[in-house]
């Protein structure tokens, strides 16, 4: 082989080794750069689970039974969910207080909070306080409670409670009586005139001026009234001060002795202990009326009815008393998003009918378990009232506090005076008048 060949042939071999080389090259930064990449997606997934498994939220409770469930319960949540949740407890008016103090200055902290659609849902969704939930699935809850839950035709309260105006008596001495429960409002007062005396008060409700004014609503429901009408205050109508005037009268003859310094948690206890006959107040406090370590008289001597028919009609209220809602400057709504579903989930709706909390959710009312440990008369009055009921219970306005004070009052003056006010007309026009400029001041009136 010439000298130019040889050098040619291992030229040839010298670039093909060089070639070789290249391609291993190429090859091996191939491979490690696909191991880093896998190792960069490894890296982010565990960074997204220890952010999971890291993330707070802020929740706000009320001091009710269904939040104490639902805070009893939160370990489970955390363990399943990964997102730590610091809970506070409130009473409901220290909750609303510090839930509108933290929104009016911005605050980001509160992620999730329970609300009361009727007392403070107006003003909230004014102040653009609620996180709309137009991607919530709200079939399983009554119609005429959502129309508390919605501002503006959207949805911005998922309804956890609710509950409805009912009768609550004792039967034995409906029976020693020798009466039938009462289906009317002429009913109701002849059985409470039976049944006063001076150890059992005959028929109870709530006095306490402003705390009287839900109670006395279905009442004013039943003659045919309301407290306003589209936006403007109508409580001085006829039928609303004939049913005021009831109201007074029963509680005036035959309520217990101080009556008007009475609110639930006054009557309740009488009730318990055998020194009321008849009470007309919420379904919710049916669990704690029949609780055997708070009566002292046999179960089996209580029940609930129907609330009575008054002159025009059967329609005592039925509302969502409690909610939940995602505050809108929350700045961690997906995992508060993920708080609601769980909290308001059906399981755990059932969870709290277990416990004789009246559950918003209809679905869980026609589960099999549920209907086998819950008391037939609470059945047969919710679907009652879900099916006549009215979805307010109280002016349904922004400052409703201030309007429930006004109102009650009336309430006050009917009860001392034994539903025979001759004052009574005069006072009602001027509540109605401040009323009115409340509402105008608001942007509300005729609204």
């Amino acid at each position: 082989m010439h000298a130019a060949s040889i050098s040619a042939w291992l030229g040839a071999i010298d670039f093909s080794v060089g070639s070789m080389q290249i391609n291993l090259e190429i090859i091996m930064k191939n491979r490690l750069s696909k191991t880093l990449l896998a190792m960069s997606a490894l890296s982010m997934c565990t960074g997204a689970m220890a952010q999971l498994q890291t993330g707070e939220i802020r929740v706000l409770l009320a001091n009710h039974p269904y939040g104490e469930l639902i805070k009893l319960s939160i370990p489970q949540f955390e363990k399943s969910s990964g997102i730590k949740v610091n809970v506070e407890s409130l009473q409901e008016s220290q909750l609303t207080q510090k839930l509108t103090t933290e929104f009016a200055t911005k605050s980001s902290t509160v992620d999730v909070f329970m609300t009361r659609p009727l007392q403070e849902g107006k003003m909230f969704s004014k102040n653009g306080w609620y996180e709309p939930l137009g991607t919530y699935d709200f079939a399983d809850y009554p119609k005429n409670i959502m129309n508390a839950a919605s501002f503006g035709g959207k949805p911005y309260i998922v309804p956890l409670v609710t509950e409805w105006q009912v009768l609550y008596y004792r039967k034995d001495l409906l029976k020693q009586a020798g009466l039938k429960v009462p289906t009317n409002f002429d009913e109701l007062e002849a059985a409470a005139k039976k049944l006063n005396t001076e150890s059992v008060a005959g028929f109870a409700s709530r006095g306490k001026g402003a705390a009287a004014v839900t109670q006395m609503s279905s009442y004013i429901f039943n003659y045919g009234g309301q407290y306003l009408d589209k936006g403007t205050a109508v409580f001085n109508s006829k039928p609303a001060l004939d049913a005021t005037r009831f109201y007074g009268r029963l509680l005036g003859n035959y309520g217990p002795k101080g009556v008007t310094s009475m609110s639930w948690e006054n009557i309740m206890p009488l009730f318990q202990a055998g020194k009321v006959a008849m009470w007309t107040d919420a379904s919710v406090f049916y669990g704690q009326v029949i609780d055997p370590s708070k009566t002292q008289i046999p179960v089996e001597n209580f029940d609930i009815a129907n609330f009575p028919a008054g002159p025009k009609t059967n329609a005592p209220f039925i509302v969502s008393s409690w909610g939940m809602s995602v505050a809108n400057q929350s700045k961690k709504k997906d995992l508060a998003m993920k708080f609601l579903n769980w909290a308001a989930s059906k399981e755990m709706a059932i969870k709290g009918m277990m416990g004789n909390i009246t559950m918003a959710r209809s679905s869980v009312w026609d589960d099999n378990v549920v209907r086998s440990k819950m008391n037939p008369g609470l059945i047969e009055t919710r679907a009652f009232a879900a099916k006549n009921g009215t979805p307010v219970d109280r002016p349904y306005m922004s400052a409703v506090g201030e309007a429930r004070d006004l109102i009650g009052e009336l309430v006050i003056e009917s009860i001392n005076t034994k539903g025979n006010s001759t004052n009574l007309d005069k006072m009602a026009k001027d509540k109605v008048d401040r009323v009115n400029e409340i509402l105008q001041d608001s942007g509300e009136y005729g609204k």
